[in-house]
């Protein structure tokens, strides 16, 4: 896993959300619906729910917002459909992008991403254009802003539970496992009472693309200009970022 760090990204991306505070409690009840529909609507034993849900009400999203995102998840209340798809493309300077959306509206959705490519000099491929190139890994990020958190132990507890690989980043450990193995390490991990900063099965570039600055000014533009749709939930890249 050397190489690759996904700490970064999330602060960014964080930073990037608080100054659209309209935008947060659609992105909050997606994550919400997404986590209750692959695990189920019961917090207790859904430990990617729970984290979604305690993020929501870190930022004051009312509770009823909370219970009809889980409610649509779990098939218990009428309401908007959502249909997850996946976009692959490539941006510029051939840098690999995948994005993953949850939308009600397809057309709507399928506009608004390929006019982001289109934009920052990318283009959208077929299905399996690019995905050849990730793994698919579970990924855990513990927080360790103040330097309390002890790796030696840290490494062992994780590895005991089953994760593949642990690396250190500024104020944080990124935890990487098999996917069949996430849901074990993170419920591991948090009935020790690390702070989990964020969590998720997500893809791993295998290589990384490095760029010229030009071309890496418009990947991160490309970036920000997806981040924008309310639509997207994740978006996956190999691009080697020079700083």
């Amino acid at each position: 896993m050397a190489g690759h760090s996904k700490w970064k990204n999330i602060q960014r991306r964080k930073n990037a959300q608080d100054a659209k505070k309209g935008k947060i409690f659609m992105r909050h009840a997606k994550d919400i619906y997404t986590a209750a529909k692959q695990g189920g609507g019961d917090i207790s034993t859904n430990a990617s729910l729970r984290l979604a849900v305690d993020k929501a009400k870190a930022d004051n999203m009312p509770n009823d917002n909370i219970d009809r995102a889980i409610k649509k998840a779990t098939g218990t209340l009428d309401g908007a459909s959502f249909e997850e798809i996946t976009y692959e493309g490539y941006g510029p300077g051939g840098v690999a992008v995948i994005v993953n959306v949850l939308t009600d509206n397809k057309n709507r959705t399928a506009a608004e991403v390929r006019h982001a490519f289109k934009k920052n000099d990318g283009n959208l491929g077929e299905n399996g254009s690019v995905s050849f190139m990730f793994d698919r890994k579970g990924y855990i990020i513990i927080a360790n802003e103040n330097d309390e958190v002890d790796e030696d132990e840290l490494t062992l507890e994780a590895l005991e539970a089953g994760a593949e690989d642990i690396t250190t980043e500024e104020g944080a450990y990124e935890i990487f496992t098999e996917p069949e193995n996430f849901q074990a390490v993170l419920e591991h991990l948090t009935e020790k009472a690390y702070e989990i900063a964020d969590s998720e099965v997500t893809l791993i570039p295998q290589t990384y693309s490095a760029v010229n600055e030009n071309d890496e000014s418009k990947m991160l533009s490309l970036i920000e200009t997806l981040e924008e749709s309310e639509d997207v939930q994740d978006i996956h890249h190999n691009l080697e970022e020079s700083n």
